[in-house]
């Protein structure tokens, strides 16, 4: 069913995750239908901590019927425990995802054919997951190359992680400003 899945693309505070979530609670009114929100982000802090706890707040008041998750790395297994004809899968975010791989808080680093190997498991599990799956993910490839080596590596697995998995998308969604922008459209048969 990879004809399901949408991408949604943006900076930070463009409205991603909000616009998740209302194609979630759009789901959620059809009768028989539930939905689940992977979540990917670590609390390495406490304003992280702070921001986490305020996103899962906002969250339940919007979305009171979508059950969350918590899983930092291994999305594709997720994805698949979690899939079900009838169930969406909604994944905030890629960008944490592959932070956590690429520069973990704990333990080492995923090398260069991990990282590969990860991405293309999360692409052949969208390839043949049963359930629609909603992915959210910061577009930062807009700017200026970055400095470092490790912040230019960053950016482009990251838009490496964007352009395979929008290949696995019927729709692809930039947000800017809180407007949301079809990139990419499943075609009408």
């Amino acid at each position: 069913m990879a004809g399901s899945h949408h991408l949604i693309l943006g900076g930070q505070r463009s409205g991603k995750s909000r616009f998740a979530e209302r194609l979630a609670s759009a789901w959620l009114e059809t009768p028989g239908q539930s939905a689940t929100l992977v979540a990917t982000a670590l609390a390495g802090d406490t304003e992280m901590a702070a921001r986490i706890s305020v996103h899962q707040a906002d969250r339940a008041a919007r979305v009171p019927r979508m059950a969350t998750i918590e899983e930092s790395r291994a999305l594709a297994q997720v994805l698949r425990q979690h899939k079900a004809p009838g169930h969406l899968l909604v994944v905030d975010c890629l960008t944490l995802w592959l932070t956590n791989l690429l520069m973990p808080l704990h333990g080492e680093p995923l090398g260069a054919d991990s990282i590969q190997a990860a991405r293309d498991d999360l692409c052949a599990t969208l390839r043949h997951i049963e359930s629609p799956v909603v992915l959210v993910s910061n577009e930062i490839g807009l700017g200026l190359s970055p400095m470092s080596s490790q912040a230019r590596h960053f950016v482009d697995e990251l838009g490496w992680l964007h352009q395979s998995v929008a290949a696995e998308c019927a729709n692809v969604t930039l947000m800017v400003a809180g407007i949301a922008m079809p990139i990419q459209r499943q075609a009408s048969s």
